[in-house]
């Protein structure tokens, strides 16, 4: 799971991360909270030890203005 933070409420939520080897890639979403529409983009973080402890992060973006 990846914490995003909604850029219409500002509300923090989780959302499912895709794997690794699936990144970096952009979702279209609706929050949680308020149900606005967003994209998130995931991007994965490797750690630099090999040992496969890779951080998969979220932003998210507005659709709507």
């Amino acid at each position: 799971m990846a914490i995003v933070t909604c850029p219409t409420c500002g509300e923090d939520f989780e959302v499912p991360a895709p794997g690794p080897l699936e990144t970096p890639c952009t979702v279209d979403y609706d929050c949680e909270v308020c149900c606005s529409p967003m994209e998130i983009t995931f991007e994965c973080e490797d750690d630099g030890e090999g040992e496969g402890d890779s951080e998969i992060t979220g932003w998210a973006r507005g659709l709507v203005e």
